[in-house]
């Protein structure tokens, strides 16, 4: 590839998030395989300044074993002197001295902003520099231009251009495990915690953790509550309690303001609840613990996907073009001008500072807003009362397949939404052998209280097969009932069901009634949908147990092969082989030849030899059906010839176990409000659908499934089109160091 440009650096500036190391390895690796130098500057800006030992060439092994690190091991810091004109000056004498050409900047929207004025005054600090003597022309005639990427690292995702920012997903995880945990000791005693959460002018995580812990208040600073919103918070608490709800969790942004723009303090809101309930309330202020920590999976993942792109980005810029922002948009990467970014973002805060709060929130997104709206459902004591007139549909909702984390999570969304637009929600028991029984109970408001965070499945899931004697039993239990739209939540065997039900119509006319399909598998192998509910716990699973195996390998010179779940689809080897910087991952998708498998052998004892500890292989339980995962630890154990010694890792079931991440508890409300609103309109319409919902390029779509084995490979239980296999090029630029 011809570039201009030859050697980069990358920098991680203002405030540390987790994933970062991630992002700064994947600019590292990608740049070393296209034939880049690549230079780590250690401390941020002020690094930049400092130069020396702060600006260092990289090989591949500096970032070895980083990932799982939180943080920014090169260091951050919020640099007064990179503000001036000077500071800026010593800078670029730095990076031309190092013949830098390409910064990867990593950081908040300050960190970026100050990266495009130092770009766009490149030019004129290098001819200062030449006038003082400090480079000579020549120099700065080969350094004509400094071209820039940025990525945003940031946890309290409040940056336009990017769907998720760097560290936001790990925040949430440290958020849900401490309103988790506080909610057993508030159960214990029936009492009402305030938890403060990060977020100055943005309620993102205030808003998802409200949603993904089921709290029954939430304070952002987007959409500030109406006046007298202290009345309608004891009166919803007072409600609460008389229904049997043992506490209340109430989450504030640290940016929370009322309508006139004032701040809502922890300690006020405990002030109301003790002047108008008589209840002691408990703060609990998270702080600093949200930036900590090990990175999530997703955290490892997306900045890899990031620092890939954002080097090609760099070899592929032209003199003087406008410096890109790399995000994620619609699930995919994408590059999108760096200062219109900036703006938007800053022009959100002016919005709320201005009290135009209807248009800072409709410029959060459509996401915010419908997440905002279904959480303003979901925390209500009791549903509203039906409107006068409206039909009243009975709805059922049932699992299919195996347990997946969410379900729980899932039905709970269903029930409480269904509810209060007045209808009859019906769950039944043990999936499709369930409705042949007629096991099926009306489920209440409160049927479903704690569901939110619990792990498994309470309606029962199971791979029991449905027999032919079974269906006229279904039929007749569906009419019983009066059953007018169902919704199943599950893989593949519950989408089979579905489709089942609907060949058979002309048998049972019972069938002709809206049937909706919500994808909960932690396999990945479903169509309609590029991620299934309960997927990215069993990825979180997975790493933060490859993580232990890593830390005691180190003792030993150890290698292991881990053996993942996925049945016929590769989605949780390749993924959480990129996770964990697993050396090679094996899936069936792509397959296994011995020629390879020498390759990658041969590979890896020549590492061990050069001093290398730890080795990782990530393979996929159906990958082969001769070269298994005991055969691959056989060949390399052999091969090693006492170099290594290589142990098998079965995870097995725990993939399927654990309360469901923040993110499968986030997708699995949203997609279900979608969902039941899409069941609602076509059994009101009387139109008997058979399909699913899913997210696709980061939107909720409909698919039908009337044809589903067209949507199916052959011989395969996966669907023909696999976004994901996308990631394998970029796996690969991250697990061989080229010769």
């Amino acid at each position: 590839m011809t570039t201009s440009i030859h050697r980069i650096g990358v920098v991680t500036s203002g405030g540390d998030a987790q994933g970062m190391n991630a992002a700064v390895r994947a600019v590292v690796r990608t740049g070393i395989r296209a034939g880049l130098d690549v230079y780590a500057i250690y401390e941020g800006y002020q690094g930049m300044i400092a130069g020396g030992e702060r600006i260092r060439k990289m090989a591949w092994g500096d970032v070895s074993g980083k990932m799982q690190e939180g943080g920014t091991f090169i260091g951050s810091a919020r640099s007064l002197e990179f503000k001036t004109i000077e500071g800026r000056k010593q800078a670029a004498r730095n990076l031309v001295e190092n013949g830098i050409d390409g910064l990867v900047v990593i950081g908040g929207d300050g960190s970026l902003t100050g990266a495009n004025l130092f770009r766009q005054e490149w030019r004129e600090l290098l001819s200062e520099l030449v006038a003082e003597g400090k480079i000579t022309r020549a120099q700065a005639e080969q350094h004509p231009q400094l071209a820039i990427v940025g990525m945003v690292g940031s946890i309290d995702n409040d940056m336009f251009g990017t769907d998720m920012t760097i560290g936001a997903d790990t925040a949430l995880h440290r958020i849900v495990e401490a309103v988790d945990a506080i909610i057993s000791t508030a159960v214990s005693h029936q009492r009402s915690f305030i938890v403060k959460v990060m977020g100055r002018h943005c309620g993102y995580l205030a808003l998802m953790a409200g949603l993904a812990t089921g709290a029954n208040w939430v304070l952002i600073p987007e959409s500030p509550p109406e006046v007298g919103w202290e009345d309608a918070m004891c009166e919803n608490i007072r409600a609460g309690r008389a229904s049997g709800r043992r506490h209340n969790i109430i989450i504030i942004a640290e940016g929370a303001i009322n309508q006139a723009g004032n701040e809502i303090s922890s300690s006020y809101v405990k002030d109301v609840l003790m002047h108008r309930l008589n209840e002691e309330g408990r703060v609990t202020i998270l702080g600093h613990v949200q930036r900590g920590g090990a990175p999530s999976a997703y955290d490892r993942i997306m900045p890899t996907q990031l620092g890939y792109a954002a080097v090609h980005q760099l070899i592929a810029s032209t003199p003087d073009q406008e410096p890109k922002l790399i995000g994620i948009r619609d699930n995919r990467v994408a590059a999108t001008p760096l200062m219109e970014n900036v703006r938007k973002t800053q022009h959100v805060e002016d919005l709320i500072h201005k009290h135009e709060y209807e248009k800072a929130m409709e410029l959060r997104g459509r996401g915010f807003v419908e997440a905002f709206s279904i959480l303003h459902t979901l925390l209500r004591a009791q549903p509203h009362p039906p409107q006068q007139g409206q039909k009243s549909l009975r709805l059922a909702i049932m699992h299919g397949d195996g347990p997946a984390p969410g379900m729980n999570t899932a039905v709970r969304a269903a029930v409480r939404l269904g509810l209060d637009q007045g209808h009859t929600i019906f769950a039944i028991q043990d999936g499709p052998s369930g409705l042949a029984r007629g096991d099926i109970q009306e489920m209440k408001w409160t049927s479903v209280h704690g569901w939110v965070a619990r792990g498994g499945a309470e309606l029962g899931a199971n791979r029991r097969e449905v027999r032919e004697q079974d269906y006229p039993l279904i039929a007749q239990n569906i009419a019983e009932h009066h059953i007018d739209g169902l919704l199943m939540i599950g893989g593949y065997m519950g989408y089979e069901f579905a489709y089942q039900l609907h060949q058979r119509r002309h048998q049972h006319p019972e069938f002709n009634l809206p049937i909706l399909c919500l994808p909960a598998t932690i396999n990945n192998d479903l169509p309609g949908t590029e991620l299934t509910i309960g997927a990215d716990t069993a990825l979180n699973t997975i790493v933060e147990n490859v993580d232990k195996l890593k830390e005691a390998a180190l003792a030993s010179r150890r290698c292991f092969a881990v053996e993942v779940m996925g049945r016929d689809c590769g989605y949780l080897a390749l993924m959480s082989g990129m996770a964990t910087g697993a050396e090679q991952v094996y899936f069936p998708e792509e397959g296994i030849s011995l020629d390879r498998l020498q390759r990658d052998v041969s590979v890896l004892v020549k590492n061990f030899q050069q001093g290398k500890r730890v080795g990782l292989l990530v393979t996929s339980e159906r990958t082969d059906l001769h070269y298994t995962t005991d055969f691959i630890v056989q060949l390399y154990e052999r091969e090693g010839g006492g170099l290594l010694s290589v142990r098998r890792s079965i995870l097995g079931n725990m993939q399927q176990g654990g309360r469901p991440s923040p993110f499968d508890r986030i997708q699995a409300t949203r997609l279900t409000g979608r969902a039941l609103q899409y069941l609602i309109e076509q059994a009101q319409r009387g139109e008997p659908v058979v399909g699913c919902i899913g997210r696709v390029e980061g939107k909720i779509t409909y698919t039908s499934l009337a044809d589903m084995p067209a949507l199916m490979q052959k011989n395969a239980q996966r669907p023909k089109v696999q976004t994901w296999l996308d990631n394998r090029e970029i796996a690969q630029t991250m697990e061989e160091e080229p010769e």
